[in-house]
């Protein structure tokens, strides 16, 4: 521990310059190409700009807040000192895209006050990195501002072109909007009020959510979001479309007058802008994860990185069902009536299958969902507090034998808690549903939060539901319990302090494709993906399914790719934990395919993106830990292309046996989407490989290294 500790201060360095007052204080990135400067109104309003590769890309922006029984903070301000230092550090990921991460920023403090009574303070911090930049308010603690309620908070990011932008409503409820592609001023967030295919939805104004990805220009590259969200609002951006900016607009509550409340000090979470020349350095910028604390539960350890299969995909097939056909009694307990329904996935029977599959491929873990009682009354009920017991299995599920007989083959079960958001239910519970898994050695946990939030009048993106996750993963952490969160408040990076918040959804799923009546994702919505959501942090996608049409089960769904995109993105869309979502009889079918899925790492040394525009396509290739194996993976939208891939990631001297799975001749994500191709060749750094990418099609590469001698 001690080495441990040395050895981060030897990678710390930190130059602080002395204090001082600057009317128009300036910071620049640590290669000079994004530079910041700081100024005020004459009539006190505070603002800043941002230049890049000494051009503007965000100009004269100004920033303010709104309070419940307090005047605003907006004007009559005045810098009263300043200070700035360098920081240049590196830290390790326990699990993640890679091993190492620079740190490198300079930074600069502006201590702010009012030029009048009641002479509030806060101060603006600004860090600048080489790929863009976070800053947040600090207010420290002072007689005139202590229990604070934020009714809004005006933080503006003006632009300087009409950008294409990538985007998604700004909904306080849910994610599961596909992103839309057009103009910054042809933004309209509000069509989609009460959208056909999905659940609750709320839109109050013309607003987007973040991540949001901009692409401008002479190749200039943008993305906004925020990092480091705790006890605060969600923000979504205003869309200013005439005069081309956005505008801070948190998340509220039916049941506040405010948005936030808390008290001095305080700070609030990062605002980010991605700041690059081109699409593939998006991918590959750790700013979010940089402007988050250091871990704070210690080893972890205890986690594994994992692929797993699962009880889940049935369900949505309807091939199965998650209750159990139980009846609620008029005292409000669960009662086996002896009318099962008899289409219950979650049974011992069912699950020893998976784990056997599992076993023999190379997979670690086996989600159960619909295992406790409560599915009967889950969904479209609003008596739904008390419902769901997180202990207690339906009659034809044995927990403890199958966690037995996982063990002995080397599987773990991964927990489900579906909340059906009552969150005081599953706050109430978590002590005694955590101590369960501990109990039986589970360290995994998928949680859920379908439906509107209770208490009424909350939303799944404001103060109270952020602090509900977050709170849920530190008690979690006690318990050594790695949570993986669906119906999430998105990722701000929080994994680097809390590292067993492993992943999460927080998009449109895979699962729209098995029974969305608006056709499901179409095929660039994964290239839109990868350059919008993923940036934010890990995505449980749930990729894999190999009967892309299944008629069987639903002749009027299907999912709009390729069989070799289904591989390619176990290495395009990033997670510590990876499902093999489909049936196990559909891999049996396609033994040839499935093994690039038992072969593929999920816990990477490094990562390079290779190429790649914006919903259009992209490649990926990712170093596995330990084994020193590569692999890769290219996905495109809708239309087909050649590809070039140069091998210069490889190891120099070594060889590698090198698989490839491709598009067929005739594959097309409608019309032939199981038409694969499998190569085997040998390879070296240098080498290049010429691959062409059907319609929706895709690219998934294993690069197994040689052993000395051969």
């Amino acid at each position: 521990m001690m080495r441990l500790k040395l050895l981060m201060a030897l990678l710390l360095l930190v130059v602080a310059s002395s204090c001082k007052v600057e009317s128009n204080p300036k910071v620049t990135s640590p290669d000079s190409q994004i530079s910041v400067k700081v100024g005020v109104t004459e009539k006190g309003r505070l603002f800043y700009t941002v230049n890049f590769q000494n051009k503007v890309v965000l100009d004269t922006s100004y920033l303010g807040f709104d309070f419940k029984e307090m005047p605003s903070i907006s004007k009559k301000l005045s810098i009263v000192e300043t200070s700035s230092k360098e920081v240049r550090s590196r830290w390790e990921m326990p699990w993640g895209e890679q091993i190492n991460v620079e740190n490198n920023y300079n930074e600069l403090q502006v201590d702010v006050e009012e030029t009048t009574a009641p002479k509030r303070r806060f101060s603006l911090v600004f860090r600048v990195y080489d790929d863009g930049l976070g800053f947040r308010y600090q207010f420290p603690k002072q007689e005139q501002l202590n229990e604070v309620f934020i009714t809004e908070e005006h933080t503006e990011f003006n632009l300087t072109q009409d950008y294409k932008t990538f985007w998604t409503p700004g909904d306080w409820d849910i994610y599961e909007h596909l992103y839309s592609t057009t103009k910054l001023s042809e933004i309209n967030a509000l069509k989609y009020r009460n959208h056909p295919s999905l659940g609750q939805t709320y839109i109050p104004e013309n607003a987007v959510n973040t991540p949001v990805t901009l692409v401008g220009e002479q190749g200039v590259h943008l993305s906004f979001h925020e990092a480091a969200l705790v006890n605060y609002s969600g923000m979504t951006l205003k869309v200013d479309t005439e005069n081309l900016g956005f505008e801070s607009l948190l998340v509220g509550s039916d049941n506040n007058d405010y948005k936030v409340k808390t008290t001095t000090p305080f700070h609030t979470p990062w605002r980010t802008i991605q700041i690059e020349d081109n699409a593939p350095d998006l991918i590959t910028s750790n700013l979010i994860v940089n402007l988050n604390e250091p871990n704070k539960i210690g080893d972890v350890s205890w986690f594994t990185p994992m692929k797993y299969t699962g009880v889940w995909w049935e369900m949505h097939l309807g091939k199965s069902s998650w209750d159990y056909g139980m009846t609620l009694n008029e005292e409000g307990k669960w009662e086996d009536t002896g009318k099962a329904h008899g289409k219950h996935g979650a049974t011992t029977e069912n699950v020893k299958k998976f784990i056997d599959f599992s076993a023999k491929n190379n997979i670690k873990g086996v989600l159960v969902e619909g295992w406790n009682i409560g599915w009967e009354h889950w969904i479209g009920f609003e008596d739904r507090e008390g419902v769901f017991d997180f202990v207690t299995p339906y009659p034809d599920y044995n927990l403890e034998e199958l966690v037995e007989y996982g063990k002995q083959k080397g599987v773990q079960i991964i927990m489900h808690h579906e909340t059906s958001a009552a969150t005081e239910t599953y706050t109430k519970q978590q002590d005694t549903a955590f101590a369960l898994m501990q109990k039986y050695g589970i360290h995994t946990v998928k949680t859920g939060y379908v439906g509107k939030i209770l208490p009424k009048g909350e939303y799944h993106h404001g103060q109270y539901m952020v602090n509900h996750y977050n709170k849920t993963v530190e008690k979690a952490a006690k318990y050594q319990v790695a949570v993986n969160a669906h119906e999430p408040i998105k990722p701000t990076g929080l994994r680097r302090t809390y590292p067993n918040t492993v992943s999460r959804e927080g998009l449109r799923g895979q699962e729209f494709n098995a029974w969305s009546p608006d056709g499901g994702n179409p095929p660039g919505h994964l290239p839109t993906v990868a350059f919008t959501r993923m940036l934010a942090g890990p995505i449980d996608f749930t990729p894999g399914i190999f009967n892309i049409k299944f008629n069987k089960y639903k002749k009027e769904n299907q999912v709009n790719t390729t069989l070799a995109q289904q591989l390619a993105l176990y290495v395009v869309i990033y997670s510590p934990i990876q499902m093999a979502a489909d049936l196990i009889e559909h891999y049996e079918a396609n033994p040839k395919a499935f093994r690039f899925i038992k072969d593929v790492g999920v816990d990477w040394k490094q990562t390079k993106v290779l190429n790649g525009e914006v919903g259009e396509y992209v490649t990926i290739a990712r170093e596995e830990k330990e084994t020193e194996n590569w692999f890769l993976g290219s996905i495109t939208n809708e239309n087909k292309r050649d590809i070039q891939i140069k091998l210069d990631f490889l190891e120099e001297g070594a060889t590698y046996t090198t698989t490839l799975y491709k598009d067929g001749k005739n594959a097309h994500w409608d019309k032939n989407p199981l038409d694969l191709d499998i190569e085997t060749i040998q390879t070296k750094k240098g080498d290049q490989l010429s691959v062409k990418l059907a319609e929706g099609g895709g690219l998934a590469i294993s690069f197994i290294k040689n052993k000395e001698g051969k």
